[in-house]
């Protein structure tokens, strides 16, 4: 009876801390949504990965993970990733109609943004496909595939349900197109479709789940009454309703495209200095392993929104706290996660894309390794933007990729796709150690600056 009444006693002590916790409480509650809808996403992926892996085998996935890779690469590095200022200037204004006028600002961005892409990644594959790892028998591929990039706006949508707290849509939004994937992957597998076909099929799920976040933010401003208003705001003089808007939104948006520059174009980078096949082993790879970092998305989509809030109203001590609980939240999964891989992945593989695929497992062990650092890392983020410290946050971006890049340029050709996963780990605790030294410097001077003006 001892253990029963031991658990019992931190249960106790558990419930006491988030009562005492309210924001806390609130935070995890938006967590766990989002987390559900994650695993749920995340298992419901894995099925229809292994669906077109088996259906296609090792080669001809590859190159469609080298088309999805590079259009994914592609949004990113053009994609201005509006829903960081939106949130950070939406959540200081003052009134509707200030905050109109930015969320039709972000929107005008990610239209533009999703335009330019599209015409950028055309003409890319055809001026520079081979450097880029693409063969001329691969481009025709690839090409199609860029039609889904006029369709990726997720900057407004993305901000309008975070900073009105409606995780619970995000969540089973993405759930939802999950499930429309997996329907069209089963019909492809049982009719025996070819490489074409399941091109399309990941094309028609891309776009459908981008529009399902973006008429679930429609239906959010409308049930607000703001829908009309929004679309109809001026955008003339936003600026100046938010200073340092642009400085803002252009230095966060850079720190996004080098850090895509790794996080997207390894899987090229792979393919381009070994093969097809080792490019379809690490994106499987890639893929089972970055599924945790969702969860720092998820931290990050929760705790942003209120860090810029706590921030902007000098709440200094609430917000080192949401910090502190966040670090030690998401460090625990990770240590979680390095275990649980190691003592699965084999058996894992096996099941979810055949023996075929059983070479990958070592890559998403040291892959889990990178991520769990990564993860830890999210939290001082988040923290520096909601700081105005975006200057930081693209230094260390900027010296964290050059380091990615160097180590995978040298080790790929040696060690293979193993070589991608050492660089991301030379990234992320490059970037890990200099988002700690901003984080205390950045606190340090807050702290000075509310000391001298107390004494004065």
């Amino acid at each position: 009876m001892a253990i029963p009444k031991k658990l019992a006693e931190n249960f106790n002590r558990l419930r006491k801390i988030l009562a005492r916790e309210k924001s806390l409480k609130g935070r995890l509650g938006s967590i766990g949504h989002l987390l559900t809808g994650n695993v749920l996403t995340s298992l419901l992926g894995l099925v229809g990965f292994a669906l077109t892996a088996r259906a296609l085998g090792p080669t001809e996935y590859g190159i469609l993970a080298l088309c999805f890779t590079y259009t994914s690469a592609v949004e990113r590095l053009v994609n201005f990733q509006s829903w960081q200022p939106l949130i950070k200037f939406g959540a200081q204004s003052k009134s509707t109609e200030t905050l109109n006028s930015l969320l039709k600002f972000g929107l005008l961005l990610d239209v533009s943004a999703a335009a330019t892409g599209c015409v950028i990644a055309v003409a890319l594959v055809w001026a520079f496909g081979p450097r880029l790892g693409i063969s001329s028998e691969m481009s025709g591929l690839v090409t199609l595939y860029c039609a889904i990039l006029p369709f990726q706006i997720s900057g407004m949508p993305t901000a309008v349900l975070r900073l009105f707290g409606k995780f619970r849509s995000i969540a089973y939004g993405q759930v939802a197109s999950s499930i429309f994937r997996i329907v069209l992957c089963a019909i492809g597998f049982a009719i025996g479709g070819t490489l074409d076909a399941f091109v399309l099929i990941w094309m028609a799920s891309q776009i459908v789940g981008s529009l399902t976040i973006f008429f679930l933010s429609l239906a959010e401003l409308r049930k607000r009454g703001m829908l009309t208003s929004m679309l109809t705001a001026p955008v003339r003089g936003v600026t100046s309703h938010f200073p340092g808007l642009w400085k803002f939104a252009i230095s966060t948006n850079l720190s996004l495209t080098l850090r895509s520059s790794a996080n997207q174009l390894d899987t090229l980078l792979v393919g381009y200095l070994a093969d097809p096949t080792a490019a379809g082993l690490y994106h499987i790879a890639k893929r089972i392993g970055r599924m945790a970092l969702q969860i720092g998305d998820h931290v990050q989509a929760v705790l942003y929104p209120d860090l810029a809030r706590a921030w902007a109203s000098r709440a200094i001590e609430e917000f080192h706290r949401a910090v502190a609980q966040m670090r030690a939240l998401l460090l625990g999964f990770g240590v979680l996660l390095v275990g649980g891989v190691y003592l699965t992945i084999d058996p894992v593989l096996r099941l979810a894309v055949g023996s075929k695929f059983e070479a990958a497992g070592p890559l998403v062990v040291v892959q889990s390794i990178a991520v769990t650092m990564t993860l830890y890392g999210t939290v001082t983020r988040s923290a520096l933007l909601a700081m105005g410290r975006e200057d930081r946050v693209l230094t260390g971006v900027l010296v964290a990729t050059i380091a990615f890049h160097a180590t995978a340029l040298t080790l790929i050709p040696r060690v293979g796709p193993m070589g991608a996963n050492f660089a991301h780990i030379v990234m992320a605790a490059i970037w890990l150690s200099m988002m700690a030294v901003a984080y205390r410097q950045a606190s340090k001077k807050r702290q000075d600056a509310s000391l001298d003006a107390y004494l004065e």
